[in-house]
């Protein structure tokens, strides 16, 4: 018998609650570190297939057989990184597993991840909206169900972790990765993330919160740029989505930021990933590093002078797993064990904290089976069930921006009956469903002979199938577009009843697109000849009388003020994924009543910043200065093809102490002559603080879906503790005197307002303090 197969049923014998600290007595220094590395055996050693900087095994020239033979952490995107059919991943991955429980002593698998931010990101799964999109709907309930069928596809291929979802909230639209956000509000990206979270582990599958934390607020809105933030931005808008997903989501992972803030990299930062996650929230899980994000504290940070010592500060700070190849967690943080710059010790607090999850997923159980459940039958990712929900999430997040009058009704929904024409640089593009991390966007682009996995039908085919009298015009792409396509786009203007315009972006990687990780802008014009051809086609429309109805599809909103009172009706989709062409033919005709609100608020002028509603007093506009940073449409806002009236409104108790609560209630009416949804929010004023808050932030909100005429009631349960914030000493507070609570349809536009007095002491709260808003809603007969 092999020591291997001897140390295996040594291992089989051990009770299943010892066998975490069996295997760290038992194993070797290498044996160790091979648990807290991944390795991507799929990537190009060139880096050029998915990002730069990115390579297989970066200086690492051993073998497949040398590299497991002390065992493996983490088999990065088996599926995910080039274009491979699932059945065909799922024997590769049977094959790895095998492989690798048979060259190390203790036969145990890897854990194995793949990227899920718009769906599962293989070759013929589903391509789901972006997250952005998710947050436009306002809809927990769907994302959740959403989350579920990703996850179930995944657990049945094999794999166990699942690195979504981002829960960065967006504080400069230029930024690049906007697209892969909820929206620029901490709750609206907590209570959406923490369902997706629910229903990914609810699977199986590990969720992993990233980016943790601040990456989104770099200066200038530039990929991996410094953070300049001060605490309590951090605690107050940063902090809370993950402090949510975790104590209610449950999530088992977290990945670090890429960024610094205030000259701390998160990579590094022991107070952050040891202090505040483990020892504060009580985190058990797993902290794993963003790609390459160990080796950047010495590529990029400047913090650590070789690869040997950014593994010492990332594993002293908390980091357990490199992601996703072996730079530094291998042989340098080796050497630098044995030369006794790190203590074995904070090896071993890794490795328990890898293995206890490898134990809850199962791997360790002698019971484990190599081959993925998918195996046993045909493998199909892109079922029509998860189409219908794709379709149905693309729908609910269209936002209907404006809707004004066209020949004595409003433009918006189209008959059918008239011609119509479709132009612009979005009008065929297929692409421009999909955001960055969208598989054939991610991945599928670095491989142009490879068909695309799924069907996209693009807004021109779309309408094509769907009505008789159909022009189309392509007006050149994204970055450009020439002086013969912008007439012939003006030409089909003047030639329909209705003319369609879809502008936007391309997502895409590190400058291949308009949109998505490393594609940042320098303002929120749209891109490239986009603003120049709108405006010709408008006064095209304008001149031979033509309904105009612009559609935008992009990953960040952009500056719409030049063309609101033009446009007949406006449409913003946030990368809609594979059924969008279907969802926004199904609003723009009327087959769905749109009732998507806005996550991010839309800007005015393209250097209107800040963008995001929620900035203090001196922040908005003032008689100090002349410029008017207010948005075009705000936070929160949408139209509907029906009519609501929020009436008979209702507090409790005017007052209330610091530690209770109050019920803020309101009927809904469905005036209008059809079914439709309105989103109710909740927003919290606090006149007089401490410190200096903002003007509002959104504490609760519902979706209540009515039938013509019908009405409901929505009560809010408002605890003390979501007054909170941090304080002049740091410490997160509830504080005595008058707060406002304003029943809204969107942050600039207040229905009823209710002033409650909170008395009694100044309370400190924490992590295990009310961070959500009950919400009941009652449909009346």
């Amino acid at each position: 018998m092999s020591s291997g197969a001897a140390e295996q049923q040594a291992l089989a014998r051990v009770p299943g609650p010892d066998v975490v600290e069996h295997l760290i007595s038992e194993m070797t220094l290498e044996e160790k570190l091979a648990q807290l590395v991944g390795v991507w055996v799929n990537a190009s050693s060139d880096g050029d297939s998915v990002a730069p900087l990115q390579s297989q095994m970066a200086g690492d020239t051993r073998s497949w057989g040398e590299v497991i033979s002390h065992g493996l952490g983490q088999i990065t995107r088996m599926y995910g990184t080039v274009p491979v059919d699932p059945s065909e991943g799922a024997r590769r991955l049977a094959a790895a597993q095998e492989q690798i429980m048979s060259a190390s002593r203790f036969g145990i698998p890897a854990q194995v991840h793949e990227e899920c931010l718009a769906g599962l990101a293989a070759w013929k799964a589903t391509a789901f909206p972006v997250p952005l999109a998710w947050g436009a709907t306002f809809n927990p309930t769907l994302v959740r169900e959403m989350a579920v069928r990703i996850g179930s596809s995944m657990r049945s291929l094999g794999v166990h972790q699942g690195l979504a979802p981002v829960l960065d909230v967006v504080r400069d639209f230029r930024w690049g990765r906007v697209e892969e956000t909820i929206g620029e509000d901490p709750y609206l990206v907590g209570t959406i993330a923490t369902t997706y979270v629910q229903g990914l582990e609810s699977t199986g599958i590990v969720a992993t919160l990233k980016h943790f934390v601040g990456y989104s607020a770099s200066q200038a809105g530039r990929n991996h740029a410094p953070v300049s933030m001060g605490p309590r931005e951090l605690a107050d808008v940063m902090l809370p989505p993950f402090e949510m997903a975790i104590r209610h989501g449950g999530a088992r992972s977290v990945m670090h930021a890429y960024t610094d803030v205030d000259g701390v990299p998160a990579a590094a930062n022991h107070a952050l990933l040891t202090g505040l996650l483990r020892e504060e929230w009580g985190f058990a899980g797993t902290v794993v590093a963003d790609y390459f994000g160990v080796a950047f504290l010495d590529v990029t940070h400047g913090v650590a002078a070789d690869s040997g010592d950014a593994a010492v500060l990332a594993l002293r700070a908390g980091v357990d797993v490199e992601l996703p190849t072996v730079n530094c967690f291998g042989g340098p943080l080796a050497a630098r064990v044995r030369e006794g710059a790190v203590d074995e010790s904070v090896v071993d607090l890794a490795l328990r904290r890898v293995l206890t999850q490898k134990a809850e997923l199962g791997l360790l159980s002698p019971d484990f089976s190599a081959t993925p459940t998918a195996l046993s039958g045909p493998i199909e990712l892109d079922p029509a069930e998860d189409r219908a929900l794709a379709r149905e999430l693309a729908a609910q997040s269209l936002v209907l921006l404006s809707n004004r009058p066209f020949a004595g009704s409003p433009a918006l929904p189209l008959s059918g009956s008239e011609t119509l024409g479709i132009v612009g640089p979005l009008a065929d593009d297929p692409f421009g469903m999909l955001g960055c991390y969208s598989f054939d966007a991610h991945v599928g682009a670095s491989h142009p002979d490879v068909p695309m996995g799924i069907s996209v039908p693009t807004v021109a085919g779309v309408a094509s199938s769907r009505f008789h009298s159909v022009v189309s015009s392509v007006t050149g792409n994204c970055e450009s577009a020439t002086e013969a396509q912008i007439s012939a786009a003006c030409e089909v203007a003047a030639s329909v009843d209705t003319c369609v315009v879809v502008v936007g972006d391309n997502a895409g990687l590190f400058g291949r697109g308009t949109s998505g990780e490393g594609n940042d802008a320098a303002d929120l014009r749209l891109p490239g000849d986009q603003h120049h051809m709108l405006d010709r086609v408008l006064s095209a429309c304008a001149e031979f009388g033509t309904r105009s109805v612009v559609v935008v599809l992009s990953g960040r909103p952009y500056a719409l003020g030049d063309f609101v009172e033009r446009a007949d009706a406006m449409v913003q989709g946030f990368f809609p994924g594979e059924e969008g062409g279907e969802a926004i033919w199904d609003v723009l005709t009327g087959v769905v009543n749109p009732s998507g609100k806005l996550p991010v608020s839309v800007p005015r002028s393209p250097g209107g910043q800040p963008g995001t509603y929620l900035h203090s007093r001196l922040s908005g506009p003032t008689e100090v200065s002349a410029l008017d940073p207010s948005p075009l449409f705000g936070f929160g806002h949408g139209l509907s093809y029906t009519s609501f009236e929020l009436s008979d409104h209702q507090c409790s108790a005017p007052a209330m102490t610091t530690a209770d609560s109050v019920t803020i209630s309101c009927t809904v009416s469905n005036t209008g002559a059809r079914a439709g949804a309105e989103v109710v929010q909740l927003y919290l004023e606090d006149p007089v603080g401490e410190v200096v808050r903002p003007v509002r932030e959104l504490i609760g909100y519902a979706r209540v879906e009515l039938g013509a005429g019908a009405s409901g009631v929505v009560d809010f349960l408002v605890h003390a503790d979501r007054t909170s914030f941090t304080g002049l000493d740091l410490a997160r507070v509830v504080t005595p005197g008058l707060v406002k609570l304003h029943i809204s349809t969107s942050s600039t536009c207040d229905v009823q307002t209710h002033e409650v007095i909170l008395h009694g002491p100044r309370r400190v709260v924490g992590f295990e303090r009310e961070m959500l808003t009950p919400v009941e809603v009652r449909v009346l007969d």
